[in-house]
């Protein structure tokens, strides 16, 4: 039996040296802003990966209050979480049912599929299952139907409710995107349905054109900003703190961390603070990441390790351990200093920052 099975109930953990804001109003805000920006069409909110990684219990609450109707996952291991808080017919799948059990499990609880091949339509068929959604691909070459399978006879035979297709470029001004709409339109036109969707967030900011009947905004939502006519529309919703857990003062010629990555030219005073690429802070933010208190930057002194890295108070003096200290998170901007994108930044978001 391990350690935390025989404490007694009455001792409580000491609190964490890690916190996670999210912004609730902030997140409320930007699916309002996501749907307005539909126009005609209906904003859901894609919730797959943890709400993006900032929490499906904190975020779908707020997204629900907000006025979302419907939501998207990528496993069927999600579902579970998301049915405590919204109806299961309100949940799609977008993996599909790839197997007997994926459409036993859909029919019980009541998850509606996103059809993606010709074999998830006859397995879906065979079953005797009632409504689902249709992916077509149109050009991103993931999932999906392709146009000229729209024919076949398992996919005429289904009762779709949304077509959907996927834009592979709409953060660019590129040339796929309106090809894509073209094929798209196509589509359309082949398969009996209720609703079409294909925008995403960056989706949304091409205009009309691409919203249809309902989109699917999932980074703008958790405080990304995938196209610059988002930047006025968009508030960041995720705040990070880490605590200082020692200080120090170095001597000249004193290295820091792993392979003593940096070595100090003059005597200064440092922390060390709990923050590592465990927790999703990679080593990529290195050379050009830094922390704040007050607004003053702390930078990052050597390698980020797992659990910890070193910053440079000389900005700072007054920094004395079990200070807080401010990640800087705006996702356009944390992108640029770490060379990750904004999806990534959300999503590698360690247990002990999300817990």
């Amino acid at each position: 039996m391990g350690l935390r099975a025989i404490l007694p109930m009455s001792i409580a953990e000491p609190p964490p040296t890690l916190r996670l804001r999210v912004d609730g109003d902030a997140l409320a805000h930007n699916w309002q802003a996501m749907d307005r920006l539909s126009g005609n069409a209906k904003a859901g909110a894609a919730i797959k990966a943890n709400c993006y990684g900032l929490g499906l219990d904190t975020c779908l609450p707020v997204l629900r209050d907000a006025g979302a109707k419907q939501y998207f996952v990528a496993h069927w291991s999600e579902v579970s979480a998301a049915s405590a808080h919204v109806e299961p017919g309100r949940i799609s799948v977008l993996h599909g049912p790839i197997s007997d059990a994926d459409v036993g499990y859909a029919i019980d609880c009541g998850a509606i599929p996103v059809i993606n091949s010709i074999e998830q339509a006859r397995r879906w068929s065979d079953a005797n299952g009632s409504t689902c959604h249709l992916m077509v691909d149109t050009g991103i070459n993931r999932l999906g139907v392709s146009i000229d399978q729209l024919s076949d006879p398992a996919i005429q035979a289904l009762k779709v409710e949304t077509i959907m297709s996927h834009l592979a470029s709409a953060d660019e001004n590129s040339p796929m995107n309106p090809r894509q709409l073209r094929l798209f339109e196509q589509a359309r036109q082949m398969v009996s349905h209720r609703v079409a969707s294909l925008a995403n967030s960056a989706g949304i900011a091409l205009g009309p054109d691409y919203c249809f009947d309902q989109t699917r905004p999932g980074l703008a939502l958790y405080g990304g900003i995938p196209r610059p006519e988002l930047t006025t529309e968009i508030k960041q919703v995720a705040f990070l703190e880490a605590a200082v857990i020692q200080t120090r003062r170095l001597k000249q010629g004193d290295g820091v961390g792993y392979n003593s990555a940096f070595i100090a030219d003059a005597e200064m005073h440092v922390a060390t603070v709990s923050l590592g690429y465990a927790d999703g802070y990679l080593r990529s933010w290195a050379g050009a990441g830094f922390l704040e208190i007050s607004g003053t930057p702390l930078p990052i002194l050597g390698k980020v390790s797992m659990d910890m890295v070193v910053v440079d108070c000389t900005a700072a003096p007054q920094v004395r351990e079990g200070d807080w200290l401010d990640v800087p998170y705006d996702l356009p901007r944390a992108s640029e200093m770490s060379g990750l994108s904004q999806y990534e930044l959300l999503t590698i978001m360690g247990r002990r920052l999300t817990c």
